[in-house]
């Protein structure tokens, strides 16, 4: 049977929350009588699949957005599905272009296949992007908290959002409860890196318009995304691993040809992305991390949350804030902390205090480190905080001993909050701290350098002040949590 035009194919440009859909009326019966269900599903998917097909040769980059319901059970459309109207017999099938519509009228109307079908007309639709986020867990790291910003701010009435993790929820899950819904696959198996089914089964019924994967989970998800037929995947990624290993850089170098828009959070992981097997690597996106300046500010000292932290009154506290993570470098750090201690005289005062707000797999490593090195009463890990906000401004200096990072959330925290930075310089940390606060840079895997850059900042509170308040200046002026989220909005809709 031949394809049937219909609708005006009018010339119409898409706004970010307005896409363009077809939808047939078919005369076809309702699901309740024997057999129903199905016939009605597989010719719904029949005229689907012609749509796909002619919107597919019209413009190959554009799909149609899955969505599950009684035309997904009884007939699968390999590029998309269809869901109910709000009218009996009525079905709409959205559709996603990169580009709008153009030419002449009629020129791109799309044919929906069969003999029983009315009529269809095309026009505007408004309804909301359903967005998924894949993440491993979310525990309190960067990468967490930017999913957070995201589900937090997206306007509600453009967007839907979904958050599945591949293991626990974990901690950070409970504050996004409000903004997301959250689901949890843990099924997967190592043979799921070949075939992941259980991970396609569950994002084919979640029904996404875009899949936003995030580091550690992103070949296996876009093996799975694209098998479930979901019209858009995006993929941030937030730090490579170090050293980057061959099968790491082979894996993602197979996902991101399966993905539509790879997003580096620096220009410095952008270019350390675009030396591996990525392909198309001037194609790779830089959205920089953002965070919120109002949460962030400069406050007064707390007392009180110096006291919950265990550090003594009136001495210098060196804190860092994150997951503990061998990535972090945290053993380069408690022995940089050793050298400081063993070289400070009472002519500088009380001696430092250092702590670690966080958790992760190198806890029990670290503790183990703390007492190797007798840093018992001066070293602290605290363990996970809510209130980060209320935690910055009780350090003197904030301090990253990292072998890599992309752009370090905490470390946009602690500028933001007024507390001067010390950092090691890689990944996206230079360009963070701006030429201004360059002389805060050390090199990583440096115990001693880094040692000393804390002497210096401790030891002149007059320029450790001026350096806080540039930081802020800075954050305020190139990271804003506001335009963060207005670069993923414009990537989600389809905009380049």
């Amino acid at each position: 049977m031949g394809a049937r035009r219909v609708g005006s194919g009018a010339a119409e440009r898409h706004s970010a929350s307005r896409h363009h859909a077809w939808i047939a009326h078919l005369d076809a019966p309702e699901p309740g009588a024997a057999g129903g269900r199905r016939r009605a599903a597989r010719r719904v998917a029949a005229a689907a699949r012609v749509a796909a097909g002619a919107l597919h040769e019209r413009d190959p980059v554009a799909e149609l957005s899955v969505r599950a319901g009684d035309a997904g059970r009884g007939g699968r459309c390999p590029r998309g599905g269809l869901h109910r109207g709000a009218r009996p017999g009525w079905w709409v099938v959205p559709v996603h272009p990169r580009e709008p519509l153009g030419g002449a009228a009629g020129k791109h109307s799309l044919g929906l296949v069969g003999e029983r079908v009315r009529h269809s007309i095309l026009g505007p639709v408004t309804r909301r992007l359903r967005i998924l986020h894949v993440v491993h867990k979310l525990d309190y790291g960067g990468l967490e908290r930017l999913v957070g910003a995201l589900v937090e701010r997206l306007p509600p009435d453009r967007f839907e959002n979904h958050i599945l993790t591949l293991s626990d929820f974990g901690r950070f899950a409970e504050g996004l409860a409000g903004h997301a819904q959250l689901h949890q696959e843990r099924s997967l198996r190592r043979w799921s890196m070949i075939w992941p089914l259980g991970l396609t089964r569950t994002i084919r019924a979640l029904a996404p318009d875009v899949v936003h994967t995030h580091s550690g989970v992103w070949y296996k998800t876009s093996l799975a995304a694209r098998r479930a037929g979901v019209p858009r995947l995006v993929h941030t990624d937030h730090g490579r691993p170090y050293p980057d290993s061959f099968k790491g850089r082979l894996l993602d170098g197979l996902a991101a040809r399966r993905t539509d828009v790879v997003v580096a959070v620096s220009d410095a992981l952008r270019r350390q992305m675009a030396a591996t097997l990525v392909p198309r690597p001037a194609e790779i996106r830089v959205v920089i991390n953002g965070i919120d300046t109002r949460r962030f500010r400069p406050r007064s000292v707390n007392g009180s949350v110096r006291g919950e932290l265990g550090l003594p009154a009136g001495a210098p506290v060196i804190g860092s804030i994150g997951r503990l993570d061998p990535i972090k470098a945290y053993d380069v750090m408690l022995q940089a902390f050793a050298r400081l201690r063993a070289g400070w005289s009472d002519a500088h005062g009380a001696p430092p205090s250092l702590v670690l707000v966080g958790d992760g797999p190198e806890r029990a490593r670290l503790a183990a480190l703390i007492d190797r090195l007798g840093l018992r009463d001066a070293a602290r890990l605290a363990g996970w905080r809510k209130d980060v906000e209320n935690v910055y401004p009780a350090f003197d200096v904030f301090t990253l001993s990292s072998w890599s990072e992309g752009t370090s959330l905490g470390l946009l925290e602690a500028m933001s909050s007024g507390v001067c930075p010390v950092v090691t310089d890689v990944g996206g940390s230079g360009a963070a701290v701006g030429e201004a606060l360059r002389h805060r840079l050390v090199p990583p895997g440096n115990p001693t350098a880094l040692a000393a850059a804390w002497r210096d900042a401790l030891g002149d509170s007059a320029r450790r002040a001026r350096d806080a308040a540039a930081g802020r200046r800075r954050v305020e002026q190139a990271f804003g949590v506001d335009a963060m989220v207005r670069e993923y909005e414009r990537i989600y809709s389809g905009g380049e």
